[in-house]
């Protein structure tokens, strides 16, 4: 497979698809053309070229997902500069420390965020502009870059005095090579290491998207996941804006509500998900279905179980727009059970995996070929190693080499050098095994494997799928106490409140749901206890459980 020059990519695309929509803000309901868009980066570069931006420069971008988000990424991009994307859910001293860490020149950012940023604490920034009214916020060295902003739709007008058409789309000749991003990601010690994305780490997730047509020139996109993320980044707005594709940007909370509304409205033609909320519609619409009587008897019928799991598929399908070639799965593992009722009434899905350090895709396989259980097959662009004695049996870790594995992490050689070999093989730590056509399976993440008495491998969240399909229970968390293993749940409490539960019938029903799940687990992941907690586990802002602070 070819891998194209990222940023040129860009410039192809918005040149040959003028005309048509390209995003759409779904709560306001405004869209840009592709052209509209363009001309909208050309009026960005013309400002950034006023005020000495060069090439390679960091800029940051920090606020909700939005066109104005969508516009500043890609202006920055194509402008040959280096964009820092800074999650909102950051706190500020976090974003402080990003900010300072990157060496960021400029900032853009919403303005109820700015409010809780210290301006003197930043070292490098020079600028402060508004993410949505673009006015600058910030600027230490006096009125001079507000003069420039005010003068630049002057200056755009006299460079293009026959107006900026499809011709005039021309972006950095820049290598790919070079840092095109640099990403930033908690790991579980709660410390943030900047990933360094080149152009080439990019374009090689982009240009497999391109080909595998996963998006399509006038097909339809909703963004809903977070855009500073890695995963929603390359394939709900860099894959879609490089092919021609109409983007509409959920701008608000994705709940199954709003989610079910927007689909139904959009009806894109790729959904990329994340399993919690596959697994909160299984368990909020379907469960509930096919646990009443008669639907429950028909599922044990033979032949009548077929029809009923069409139905349940053709409504599926339909609440999801009815119109999209399969669901993506990825950001972290698929339940079980919700995995293998998808498979049995043949919902249209599949299971990536990929990390930020890969950009972030490292394996995919499309829902006609995929193997349930699995992370998909190695992308032909990357190869992929298990260590163990017996890889197709026996997990180890997962490593994998190729075109999507980055160059490092800003300014950190030592956390380099701890998971990125000479060779260029990075260590995912995740652990899993792999059969010969490079299909992985995982397993769960080496740091959180616990070790038996007997000497058995065990993975907390494997145990932990299965606790969090049971009855009142919301979220969950295994950890070994005194050589034992021990859940920490967080109830569900809206289902205890509909059933008028009290806390003396829940001490009851854990005491069940423990049995219930001890039947269902190896002898050895078996639990000794079922200890609640009253409030939800703290989290990053990838809503990942901050493991860390309850071993």
């Amino acid at each position: 497979m070819e891998i194209l020059n990222f940023i040129k990519i860009y410039e192809k695309s918005f040149a040959r698809n003028w005309d048509l929509p390209a995003l759409t803000d779904y709560t306001k309901n405004v869209t840009l053309t592709y052209g509209q868009f363009a001309r909208s980066i050309a009026l960005i570069h013309t400002f950034y070229e006023s005020i000495g931006v060069k090439p390679g420069d960091k800029i940051a971008v920090c606020g909700k997902d939005s066109t104005d988000w969508v516009r500043s990424y890609m202006g920055i991009v194509t402008y040959g500069a280096v964009v820092v994307p800074i999650l909102p859910d950051f706190n500020p001293i976090d974003i402080t420390h990003i900010l300072n860490h990157s060496g960021a020149t400029i900032l853009i950012i919403q303005e109820s965020i700015w409010e809780h940023i210290e301006p003197e604490s930043l070292v490098k920034v020079k600028a402060v502009f508004s993410l949505n009214s673009h006015e600058v916020l910030y600027e230490p060295q006096g009125q001079e870059i507000r003069r420039i902003a005010r003068l630049t739709g002057r200056r755009f007008e006299k460079r293009y005095p026959e107006g900026y058409g499809p011709a005039d789309v021309r972006y950095a000749d820049r290598g790919n090579e070079e840092i095109a991003e640099i990403n930033y990601t908690s790991g579980t010690t709660g410390f943030s290491k900047g990933v360094m994305l080149t152009g080439r780490n990019l374009a090689g997730n982009v240009c497999f998207g391109i080909n595998s047509r996963l998006h399509f020139r006038k097909s339809r996109a909703l963004s809903f996941l977070p855009l500073a993320h890695a995963y929603a980044c390359a394939f709900d707005m860099l894959t879609p804006l490089a092919v021609g594709s109409h983007i509409t940007i959920l701008d608000k909370t994705p709940s199954p509500r709003i989610l079910l509304k927007a689909l139904s409205e959009v009806k894109p033609n790729l959904i990329i998900c994340v399993p919690l909320i596959l697994e909160k519609i299984y368990k909020q619409q379907i469960l509930p279905m096919i646990s009443k009587g008669a639907v429950k008897w028909s599922i044990s019928m033979p032949v009548i179980d077929k029809l009923v799991y069409a139905k349940i598929r053709k409504k599926l399908i339909a609440a999801f727009g009815g119109e999209f070639e399969e669901v993506i799965v990825g950001g972290a593992a698929l339940n079980h059970e919700v995995e293998e009722f998808l498979h049995k009434i043949k919902f249209p899905f599949t299971v990536g995996y990929g990390m930020t350090e890969c950009g972030p895709l490292i394996s995919y396989t499309g829902w006609r070929d995929f193997k349930v259980g699995s992370a998909g097959r190695t992308l032909p662009i990357m190869e992929s190693i298990v260590l163990s004695e017996d890889p197709e049996r026996i997990p180890g870790e997962v490593c994998v080499r190729g075109v999507n594995v980055m160059k490092g992490y800003y300014r950190n050689p030592e956390a380099t050098r701890a998971v990125l070999d000479k060779d260029g093989w990075l260590k995912t730590g995740d652990m899993g095994t792999r059969t010969p056509d490079g299909t992985l399976f995982l397993r769960g993440r080496n740091k959180t494997m616990l070790l038996s008495a007997n000497g058995q491998n065990i993975y907390p969240e494997e145990i932990e799928a299965k606790l969090n399909n049971m009855p009142f229970v919301a979220e969950s968390l295994v950890v070994e106490r005194d050589g034992k293993l021990v859940a920490l749940v967080y109830p569900d409490y809206p289902a205890l409140d509909k059933l008028g539960m009290v806390s003396t019938d829940l001490d009851a029903k854990t005491e069940e749901i423990r049995k219930e799940l001890n039947k269902l687990v190896a002898p050895y992941e078996r639990l000794s206890k079922i200890q609640l907690i009253p409030n939800e586990f703290e989290k990053t802002p990838k809503r990942s459980i901050k493991r860390f602070l309850y071993s």
